[in-house]
């Protein structure tokens, strides 16, 4: 019974939140008699208009396949790199210097060099997302293979497992939360670069739209709906990352 209550409560007590902020947002442009900026009603009825026409599916779609190859590469390399990193000490030594300095670099400051190699079109964000998103995998995996209980290496080593069976057996399972963290990192980043580069080098996306709304006639309807639908999708892939929780290699840690 607690437990329902509890799932209750935490469906419950969010949306309580919005609906109250929903509910300050149209007084508060009502009162003012604002002629720009959008009530609640009108943000809907502007969003409905671009799912119908289809263009807002489009959007989402071109956004979404963008972050879905950059961060996928992204994966490829952070994982490997951050598994060699965090158990051979000499990759440690000799490439944490170099991905400690290109890392607190902003993924926007990227944007003009991306531009200049891969020119105005799909690939130029899909670079900005996988420099976005493959450092904090890096950095993630790294800290958790070397930071796992020495006693598991210990007890695995006294009944001689041999090394390729240790990583596979131990090492991996032990890893695995902090992978689960950093692609949750990752992709919150992801998501927020592609948007940003589409504002600037892009016809297409999201961040596109934005754009072109606020430049076509002041739609900031549109505009409002657009960071609305970024913030749920934001909401959503981390909720699809977070499922990867509930995998049997994991579950030890989140066990309450």
């Amino acid at each position: 019974m607690k437990e329902i209550d509890s799932k209750f409560v935490r469906f419950v007590a969010p949306v309580c939140v919005i609906a109250l902020l929903v509910a300050v947002w149209w007084f508060v442009v009502e009162q003012s008699g604002t002629p720009i900026f959008p009530t609640p009603l009108q943000v809907a009825t502007g969003a409905w208009g671009l799912a119908q026409d289809g263009s807002l599916w489009r959007h989402i779609e071109a956004s979404l396949f963008r972050v879905a190859i950059g961060f996928g590469l992204a994966f490829l390399v952070a994982i490997p790199l951050g598994l060699l990193m965090g158990w051979v000490s000499g990759a440690y030594y000799t490439l944490n210097p170099l991905f400690q300095m290109l890392r607190p670099i902003s993924p926007i400051a990227w944007i003009p060099i991306a531009i200049l190699w891969f020119g105005v079109g799909d690939i130029s964000p899909i670079f900005l997302i996988f420099i976005s998103s493959v450092f904090p995998m890096i950095v993630q995996t790294t800290v958790g293979v070397r930071t796992i209980d020495r006693r598991y290496l210990r007890a695995a080593a006294n009944f001689g497992v041999s090394r390729a069976v240790l990583f596979q057996q131990v090492v991996i399972p032990a890893v695995m939360p902090e992978i689960i963290i950093g692609m949750r990192i990752g992709i919150g980043v992801a998501w927020l670069v592609v948007v940003a580069a589409e504002m600037v080098a892009l016809s297409s996306g999201l961040g596109f739209l934005i754009m072109d709304s606020r430049n076509a006639g002041n739609r900031y309807d549109l505009v409002i709906a657009s960071m609305i639908i970024i913030g749920l999708m934001g909401l959503l892939l981390d909720g699809g990352t977070r499922l990867l929780e509930r995998m049997k290699t994991v579950q030890w840690r989140y066990v309450r």
